[in-house]
């Protein structure tokens, strides 16, 4: 079994300064998806456009929370309603129902644009919408008569 090992990131953070957040969240990212593996998902991007896809069945619209806190989207999903078997013996219980907390990191220029619930699956469109100054341009050369 691969075991996770902790790397030192202070000696990078003295080295480069200004990305001692950088290598925090790294290290944060790593640390937290090797035990954090629910619910799965998909990234799929097609041009400036990015569709994030995650396996909630057995959740309700209402039992789901997408929000944007500054860089991060966050994506919740708590379960209100307890199913009640009254009289049925669960033989095998396969589906699972827990409450998540899935957080994504976008780059700059990245809007969340909508979310929809759809046969068990949470899609949520991502647009990259690069400012008009930030944009290549073309300079046109001009020629002087002498």
């Amino acid at each position: 079994m691969n075991q996770l090992t902790r790397f030192d990131t202070n000696a990078l953070n003295r080295a480069f300064l200004g990305f001692d957040r950088l290598f925090q969240d790294m290290e944060n990212r790593f640390t937290n998806q090797a035990n954090n593996n629910y619910p799965p998902y998909n990234i799929e991007r097609s041009g400036d456009t990015y569709t994030v896809t995650l396996a909630v069945a057995g959740f309700d619209k209402e039992e789901i929370d997408v929000s944007v806190d500054q860089d991060q989207l966050i994506i919740k999903g708590q379960k209100t309603k307890t199913d009640q078997t009254d009289g049925i013996e669960v033989l095998h219980k396969g589906l699972g129902f827990r409450d998540f907390e899935r957080v994504f990191t976008l780059s700059e220029h990245m809007e969340v644009r909508d979310a929809e619930i759809k046969n068990g699956l949470l899609t949520i469109c991502i647009q990259r919408i690069i400012p008009e100054s930030l944009q290549p341009r073309k300079i046109e050369v001009k020629q002087i008569s002498v």
